[in-house]
């Protein structure tokens, strides 16, 4: 497993993470043996980064990565989570400085931690970026030590740009895979030059690009890829990356010859990622030990062809841009 600075934190994480929204919840029913078992694993394999937010399960799994903790003692990784979902409605008078300390209070209640290494801002409305209070609030809870850093997570390239206006964002989570490249253009390249940290969510594009789903494939109703297809629950940009079901299962079909030798379309998934040097840190999940350990492995692949990349790039062109480029 390698390692990738983290921004201007000084501090170094793996480049494969943990996504730990699957075992809190909307990814079907998965058992806390099962979760902790998957934690274990990836700990186990060389990840040194879980990402978590308070409302995943409502809390459920920010006790799970402190259970994890617990049990293995000694340094712990860097674990980042989010805030601002629980409110009632989104709102930017809702980011005040008495509910950003009582959603950090309580993720360190849960985490059982003294200080949180990283805090984001869970994919607020776009109009926050425009109010600099709610960042000169975040810095205070720095200045408290409640928080080491914060940064942000975005819907759009276009909040990922603003928010680097901002000098302590540290930090910025954004949906990128082969079915969402759009940040990678101008976006990663002010990330580098601001040693602004990239937080690649969503890499599997909530499992498509695994080649394990067809048309008939069934979700349990507690499942986001069943619940969410449209945008009922959340953005729809959460689930399958945006891209419609039966586009992203024709593309898939297109990249799977590409995948050579005895690898996983997922690892291939995942190197892809990592082939961008401005890229951090990919957080898939795992819902137990073995995706888990599939996950860290993709790490070991070696780096991919700039004929394979080139192809890549006309699947998404071709199949692809016209339903995402321009929405995120």
């Amino acid at each position: 497993m390698q390692s990738r600075k983290f921004g201007r934190t000084g501090r170094d994480v793996s480049e494969i993470g943990f996504g730990s929204w699957a075992i809190g919840a909307a990814w079907g029913e998965v058992n806390d043996d099962d979760a902790v078992a998957a934690l274990h694993a990836a700990l186990d394999a060389g990840v040194t980064f879980i990402d978590t937010a308070d409302v995943y399960g409502d809390g459920r799994s920010e006790k799970l990565i402190a259970r994890v903790m617990k049990e293995r003692g000694g340094e712990r990784p860097f674990i980042a989570t989010k805030a601002g979902k629980r409110l009632p409605a989104q709102t930017v008078e809702g980011f005040s400085q008495k509910n950003l300390t009582d959603w950090v209070d309580r993720s360190l209640k849960y985490l059982e931690a003294d200080t949180l290494d990283l805090v984001q801002l869970h994919c607020p409305l776009t109009d926050l970026y425009y109010h600099p209070e709610v960042f000169e609030r975040l810095d205070r809870l720095v200045e408290q030590g409640k928080i080491r850093n914060y940064g942000v997570s975005v819907e759009r390239v276009e909040e990922a740009l603003k928010a680097m206006q901002y000098p302590g964002v540290v930090s910025v989570q954004i949906i990128f895979n082969a079915f969402r490249q759009r940040p990678a253009e101008m976006f990663f390249d002010l990330a580098k030059k601001n040693d602004v940290a990239v937080i690649a969510r969503v890499p599997l594009a909530s499992g498509l690009l695994s080649g394990k789903f067809k048309a008939d494939t069934k979700f349990e109703t507690t499942d986001h890829r069943l619940f969410n297809r449209n945008g009922e629950a959340f953005d729809v940009g959460e689930t399958f990356s945006g891209v419609p079901y039966e586009v992203g299962l024709a593309a898939v079909e297109r990249i799977r010859p590409l995948v050579l030798g005895d690898t996983t379309m997922a690892k291939f998934a995942l190197r892809w990622i990592l082939m961008f040097d401005a890229v951090t840190v990919v957080i898939p999940g795992a819902r137990n030990p073995a995706q888990a350990r599939s996950n860290a492995e993709a790490a070991e692949l070696p780096p991919l062809s700039d004929e394979l990349m080139g192809k890549i790039r006309d699947i998404y062109d071709q199949d692809i841009k016209p339903y995402v480029h321009q929405r995120w």
